[in-house]
């Protein structure tokens, strides 16, 4: 393989942005899909954009001073994997003949199996806000001088996340941060809602506070200039490059034209293409490297983590536990912190006052939330991000994508269930356990008490994947000592005989009101084992299975959620899982919609108190 060219000229440069077009064009044919057209329209962005100005080791890729290149239009993975192959990383063998073939590196969408890829994207309006975050960490964190380039597509700018972006990088005055927004006028189905409206989307983007260049987006000396411009660091306003292209840019039969979207050339039309494109071409073609780089990781003065201890029987909500070792946890310099503008409620604030450096308020834009969170993540960082956990089912994408990044977040729910009294059910968690349980590989955690909150925040940073703690509004008794273990995947049995007759099965509040069941229960003869399911997914398999042989396969399990996808669904998959089916079990959970009222009403009325679980062992047993 011959060596890279390295200061392309803008001559190059165009020929390169043709090779791009035609191996988008090659690559999809030989796949049977893809997106050849959106991919043709970008390329003279992306060609210009990897000669000239994009600072990068390709031999290197974890190079700290290294810029970052995101897709949020992702579907253009054809010029993607065109760009790998133009400078070297990639073969035209493995882009031709793995390009969307199972087994392959090279997925319909790019994903971080990849080493150059960053984030997955291919859910639209998703790459702009993963760069906020890795800017953040940038400016704020790194204070490094790499600049974050997004190549957006305009009909994503339809999407509200997008806008969060826009906002959230204005407010954090991210000059490191440049979208390329690659205005070709058509979308999936035909023309998008502003067209070619330049205009529009110069007004719309300034008063988000952003920088707009408007240019010519095959005009190779335009693009130069306007990215040399955007990437000067000197500023404090994020650029948004609004760069008016054509959709299947150079090749007559398709360019400009509906309908062909998300459609690969035919063979014998392909060859066309090529030929209208001036033929195949194998250039190697690198730009510029970043100079040396050290990463910062103060650690604000603090050795080591000490997590808060808790006397038992003292009333202490775990939301409050989470702020307090979340503040411990600092300690660590790969910490960060955001939170949705409750953080006075999460009590996130305590990282906030301890760590003000690495605390970042993302106000009421969940998405953005967890987006900053998978961006501090690609930086190396432990990002833990916090809001009403009924708010983050409006993130749920991106919490998804974040498992399809291989992104390690930590998200903590607070305000769950009906026990949080009188705000209603617009407030009330009810569907998170299913929710988080759903994401691929991740860790859901429900403790009951400050105790186990404050080990659990702990582990927490050295989990892979998605992990979610949820945490109570209420006060409630510190039922373990400070410094007991609670491995992720543990359970905890706090009552049991050895002639236990049924097991009741609780978290978070529930297990207060189980403890209570089984002390109404012991005063009538009936003996009764309580487990504290602390950890939802990974579950304690065993140590259910051993309560339900020790019991006769009796449970009551009570959970402050609605019955699909949370505790009892949790215990049943473990228990049938294992081969178990002479089961008698009790599922009690929040079956109506609730109203407002105080916690203990709301409780009798969802039949998960106490005397409620009481009943149902008796019933049991009956």
């Amino acid at each position: 393989m011959p060596a890279p060219v390295t200061d392309a000229d803008l001559a190059l440069a165009a020929e390169l942005g043709q090779q791009l077009r035609v191996d988008s064009v090659r690559s999809s044919t030989s796949a049977g899909s893809g997106h050849p057209t959106s991919s043709m329209s970008a390329a003279d962005l992306l060609a210009v954009l990897v000669s000239r100005h994009l600072r990068y080791d390709w031999d290197n890729p974890d190079h700290p001073g290294n810029d970052h290149l995101i897709f949020s239009k992702g579907h253009a993975s054809p010029l993607l994997y065109s760009v790998y192959k133009a400078v070297g990383v990639i073969s035209d063998e493995e882009l031709m003949t793995g390009y969307r073939r199972f087994g392959s590196r090279l997925e319909g969408h790019p994903t971080p199996v990849l080493p150059w890829v960053d984030v997955a994207t291919g859910s639209l309006g998703q790459g702009l806000p993963d760069g906020v975050g890795v800017a953040l960490a940038g400016k704020y964190v790194d204070e490094l001088p790499y600049r974050v380039w997004v190549l957006c597509g305009d009909s994503e700018m339809a999407e509200g996340s997008m806008w969060e972006a826009f906002d959230k990088a204005s407010y954090y005055k991210l000059a490191n941060l440049i979208a390329i927004v690659d205005v070709n006028r058509l979308g999936q189905r035909g023309p998008t809602e502003l067209s070619w409206d330049m205009e529009a989307y110069r007004r719309r983007v300034t008063a988000f506070g952003a920088r707009a260049l408007v240019i010519d987006g095959h005009d190779v000396a335009a693009i130069d200039q306007a990215l040399a411009q955007a990437g000067d660091l000197s500023g404090e306003q994020p650029t948004v490059i609004l760069a008016r292209t054509l959709k299947g840019r150079g090749f007559s039969e398709v360019q400009d034209r509906e309908d062909w979207h998300g459609k690969p050339l035919p063979p014998e039309m392909a060859e066309r293409a090529v030929i209208e494109l001036g033929g195949e071409r194998h250039l190697l073609v690198r730009g510029p490297v970043p100079g040396e780089a050290t990463l910062r990781r103060a650690a604000d003065g603090l050795a080591e983590v000490k997590l808060p201890a808790y006397d038992r029987g003292q009333k202490v909500a775990t939301r409050k536990a989470y702020g307090d070792a979340l503040a411990a946890l600092g300690a660590r310099p790969d910490v960060v912190a955001m939170d949705g503008e409750v953080s006075n409620s999460t009590f996130a604030d305590e990282f906030a006052k301890a760590h003000p450096r690495r605390y970042f308020e993302m106000f009421i834009a969940e998405q953005q939330m967890v987006a900053a969170a998978v961006g501090f993540g690609v930086r190396g960082y432990r990002p833990f991000a916090s809001t009403f956990a009924a708010f983050l089912s409006r993130a749920y994408d991106f919490i998804r994508m974040a498992a399809i990044s291989q992104a390690n977040i930590c998200l903590s729910g607070s305000h769950a269930g009906v026990e949080i009294g009188a705000d209603g059910p617009s407030q009330m968690a009810l569907e998170d356990l299913a929710m988080l349980r759903a994401v691929h590989g991740s860790t859901v955690l429900y403790p009951s008490d400050a105790t186990s909150a404050a080990a659990l925040v702990a582990a927490m940073a050295d989990l892979d994947g998605i992990s979610y703690l949820r945490t109570t509004r209420g006060a409630y008794p510190v039922l373990y000592d400070a410094g007991e273990s609670f491995p992720v995947g543990g359970s905890k049995v706090l009552r049991s005989s050895g002639e236990d007759q049924v097991t009741l099965v609780g978290a978070g509040v529930t297990l207060h009101e189980c403890l209570t069941a089984a002390d109404r229960l012991a005063r009538d003869g009936i003996s009764a084992r309580v487990i504290d399911l602390y950890s939802v997914k990974p579950v304690d398999t065993a140590t259910l299975a051993e309560a339900a042989a020790a019991t006769g396969g009796r449970l009551v399990i009570a959970e402050d959620h609605h019955p699909e996808g949370g505790l009892g669904s949790a215990v049943v998959d473990a228990l049938t899982g294992t081969g178990r089916t002479e089961l008698a079990i009790a599922h009690l959970a929040v079956r109506e919609m609730p109203g407002s009222g105080t916690s203990a009403e709301l409780l009798d009325a969802a039949g998960i108190d106490a005397a409620h679980i009481a009943a149902a062992a008796r019933g049991l047993l009956d």
